[in-house]
């Protein structure tokens, strides 16, 4: 008798083609030397190394023990979205009513909330190369067309006006920026923004701006598009609780939309995820509050004095980035000097000196493999001293040819 050996099951085409993160291959290599007893620095995955606020937790403490642990409106707790609002106007002197207002589970949640509102299949979405990876996966995953624009640090590898005017097709629908940037770090001026909003609203196109670093920025003010596009109804802001507010495994993030908008999203959030977390939520409130805002300034001035270590400690190695980062807590490195293998690299110098770094190929393709990220969410003495393990085995390579 013929043995039968049946076929797998068919898996969509469309998941087929999502990406992993190359980082969590470093992450689970590092975890691995980890246990097998090895000293790791780990400034691959971006989260902030400070826990979530004694107030979060107690609010959320608060909140269990009412029995506030029932499902919330798909919009949100409306307090939260008032003090969202009060938020806006205190930190960025925006006035943003909380009618535009949606909390979503982490800001991954809304940027896909926001694209399946807004895309058909085969409509086209503009972004840059590099960028985070879920920008382009989303679109991928709603059968979108991926416009990428390669930018460079003469741009301080953002998109600038001229180069969307360049770059510019028919059937564009949306354009995603992201100030501060993961994976660079730095930032688009207001005027830029706002120039970029109106352009993109002559073409009748929407402007997707991530200002889910905005809180972390330095030597200058935080500054949100909705403190300059009260004129404008294509701007949309995705943000989250996660990197200046320092929650992000309680998976809570908010999109800020023009209020034609708000009914869609709201219909869209009752299917894919009802509502977001509701302890979350309450924790939330505690962390706008005075108190919480003023002890997350002083985090955010720990992590530009570890900024201003780690720029220090890499020029005086003799291989300093070629931008200092605005904001965030990621350097953006050129390695072209020492590799054209970005994935290898960071193996290599991991099982060489134990500092684990994300390889630029999670962010893209244009010159992915000459760019490695380093994330400085850890302290200023071990800052150092993984520069200094990273001067002492690259002393070691030739460097490459620059023919």
């Amino acid at each position: 008798m013929k043995s039968f050996s049946p076929e797998p099951y068919p898996i969509a085409d469309t998941a087929q083609q999502i990406q992993p993160f190359h980082v969590m291959k470093i992450l689970g290599e590092a975890k691995t030397l980890e246990a097998q007893g090895h000293d790791i620095i780990h400034m691959e995955i971006g989260e902030p190394d400070f826990s979530s606020l004694p107030q979060v937790h107690k609010a959320a403490q608060d909140a269990m023990e009412t029995g506030q642990t029932h499902y919330t409106p798909t919009l949100g707790l409306p307090e939260l979205r008032a003090a969202l609002s009060n938020f806006y106007r205190g930190f960025y002197g925006a006035e943003v009513p909380a009618e535009r207002m949606m909390l979503t589970p982490g800001s991954s949640s809304g940027l896909q909330l926001l694209l399946t509102a807004l895309l058909n299949p085969k409509d086209k979405v503009l972004m840059t190369d590099p960028t985070y990876p879920c920008n382009r996966e989303f679109v991928r995953l709603l059968k979108g067309q991926l416009i990428s624009v390669p930018v460079t640090e003469s741009t301080r590898y953002q998109l600038t006006l001229p180069l969307l005017k360049a770059h510019w097709q028919d059937g564009i629908k949306v354009v995603m920026v992201a100030s501060p940037s993961n994976p660079t770090g730095t930032i688009i001026e207001a005027d830029e923004l706002v120039a970029m909003a109106e352009f993109a609203a002559q073409k009748g196109a929407y402007l997707l701006v991530d200002e889910i670093y905005q809180g972390l920025v330095y030597d200058r003010p935080a500054e949100s598009i909705l403190s300059r596009c009260a004129h404008l109804d294509n701007v949309l802001v995705i943000n989250s609780f996660s990197k200046f507010f320092c929650m992000t495994g309680w998976r809570l993030g908010w999109i800020v939309a023009p209020t034609f908008l708000v009914p869609t999203l709201e219909r869209l959030g009752q299917n894919l995820f009802l509502s977001a977390p509701t302890l979350s939520q309450y924790g939330a409130l505690a962390v706008l509050k005075p108190d919480a805002l003023a002890e997350l300034e002083q985090r955010r001035q720990t992590f530009q004095k570890r900024r201003d270590t780690l720029m220090q400690a890499m020029q005086e190695a003799g291989f300093a980035p070629r931008l200092c980062p605005d904001g965030a807590f990621y350097l953006y490195w050129d390695i072209s000097a020492f590799s054209d293998n970005a994935e290898a690299f960071c193996l290599e110098l991991l099982h060489e000196t134990g500092v684990a770094l994300t390889p630029g190929t999670d962010f893209g393709h244009y010159r992915a493999q000459q760019h490695v990220r380093l994330a400085y969410t850890t302290d200023e003495e071990t800052l150092r001293r993984a520069v200094e393990k990273l001067k002492r085995a690259l002393r070691k390579r030739a460097p490459l040819s620059n023919t």
